[in-house]
């Protein structure tokens, strides 16, 4: 494997200072009664189901496929019966729920020994990973996709940390874990030769440094770590704009699929935030009810539920599942109650990324809400969005030209590029939904060069 012991620092980001970071402990979590696979939360996919209500499933049973791809399979995390088939709008697959029974049985999947890893052809491990129901943890940029089977990448990023509020550390999931990670480390060697392996080499407490595997180290604020930033910060050619990226806690489910012939379920869920009470790291099962992960469970009407993180995950409810791709729960009050006397409150624990309130000369953690504290308002070109951005787009700019239908202008101004981190919305005092906005052209692009 190529060790560069290469560090990045990066200049640009933003990492607030939230109340309810988990405790540095892993707290196992008694077996749920039900889990669920949640169809849309995968971008970019059109499920096709495989089961339906009533019938009974193994740990490992097809429970649907991507209709464009059939090869991206998705498999159920329990064993049981198939309880509900949640549906929204227009019909979309929600949830598939699954009711687990006492005995889970397991579909048994071949077993790939260390010798047999170094001999196997690559599409043949690449068909292990698909029809294993691994193979959508391996992502691809600039879109975040699902990569494709058929393409050898540049390069392969492994995000060992996540520097968002409330994410799961290395530490925390590599304990006891460190020779399955190492056969992840192979078997993701033979799908490129490049790998990157990359850990923050210094950050608040809760993010220690990667470790004996980090061949590739980076300093600086949220979001440092992603992969979409380090490539911007790296690539010399615009080839490596193809990279792919997986987390460390899936490089782990890649080595237990392959290395005890099952399909994995472990996951490991940080649940933070000002409202999680007991906020900590508990060891749960992939498609845990929301509802599980806490003890007590919060009041759901003033209180909001956030699975995948702060700057962009999902709201979700108690009676929602945890996402194949989400390892957070963050619980935040609604913040809906009226403030007495707020034009003159200094504002000594609100946080915030200007310098208006007090709270910029406080230390501590300060608590957070879902308040807006406004109403959007037009752009006001106090350029915080490109003060904050870490791959130097001008997101305002980039905002404009997509509003006014100027697709390559905004592709000129980084729309590629944008890494969807969420903190160029979080500081725009006009409330602008700038990363929605740039995830919808970028998601509108794509459609129509895969159309095109």
């Amino acid at each position: 494997m190529r060790r560069l012991m290469k560090t990045i620092h990066i200049k640009k980001g933003y990492l607030p200072r939230l109340a309810g970071v988990p405790a540095d402990t892993l707290k196992p979590l008694p077996p749920p009664g039900r889990v669920a696979a949640c169809p849309a939360r995968i971008p970019f996919i059109k499920p096709r189901l495989r089961v339906k209500k009533g019938d009974h499933v193994q740990v490992g049973t097809l429970l649907y496929e991507d209709k464009q791809d059939s090869r991206f399979q998705f498999l159920s995390p329990g064993g049981g019966r198939v309880e509900d088939i949640r549906l929204g709008p227009r019909r979309r697959v929600e949830a598939i729920v699954i009711a687990l029974s006492p005995d889970e049985k397991r579909v048994a999947f071949p077993e790939l020994s260390k010798l047999q890893l170094e001999t196997i052809s690559r599409p043949d491990l690449v068909e292990r990973l698909c029809t294993g129901g691994i193979w959508p943890l391996i992502r691809a940029l600039p879109f975040r996709d699902i990569a494709d089977p058929d393409t050898v990448p540049p390069a392969i990023f492994i995000s060992m940390d996540n520097q968002e509020p409330f994410q799961v550390p290395a530490d925390i999931y590599l304990k006891g874990n460190e020779d399955l990670f190492e056969f992840g480390l192979h078997v993701l060697k033979r799908l490129s030769d490049k790998i990157y392996i990359a850990g923050a080499k210094s950050g608040r407490a809760g993010q220690p440094d990667a470790g004996r595997w980090a061949n590739l180290t980076y300093t600086g604020k949220y979001p440092a770590g992603d992969p979409g930033v380090l490539l911007y910060h790296l690539k010399n050619t615009p080839d490596e704009n193809n990279s792919w990226f997986i987390t460390g806690q899936d490089v782990l489910m890649v080595a237990r699929l392959l290395k005890n012939g099952r399909y994995p379920t472990r996951r490991v869920i940080a649940v933070g935030g000002s409202a999680a009470g007991d906020a900590c790291h508990v060891q749960t099962r992939l498609g845990a009810p929301i509802a599980h992960l806490m003890d007590p469970v919060p009041d759901a009407t003033t209180t909001r539920y956030v699975a995948g993180g702060v700057f962009h995950g999902h709201t979700v409810t108690p009676d929602d599942f945890i996402g194949l791709y989400e390892t957070a729960l963050t619980v935040l009050p609604e913040g809906n109650e009226k403030e007495f006397l707020a034009l003159f409150n200094p504002g000594w624990r609100k946080p915030t990324y200007s310098r208006i309130y007090l709270s910029a000369l406080n230390p501590a953690d300060l608590p957070a809400n879902c308040n807006r504290h406004g109403d959007e308002r037009a752009c006001i070109a106090c350029m915080h969005c490109a003060d904050v951005c870490p791959v130097d787009i001008l997101p305002q700019l980039a905002y404009k030209a997509i509003l006014a239908g100027e697709v390559e202008e905004a592709l000129a101004h980084g729309l590629l590029d944008c890494v969807e981190c969420g903190i160029c919305t979080c500081v725009c005092p006009s409330k602008i939904e700038l990363t929605e906005t740039l995830k919808t052209a970028r998601a509108a692009y794509r459609k129509e060069q895969r159309c095109g």
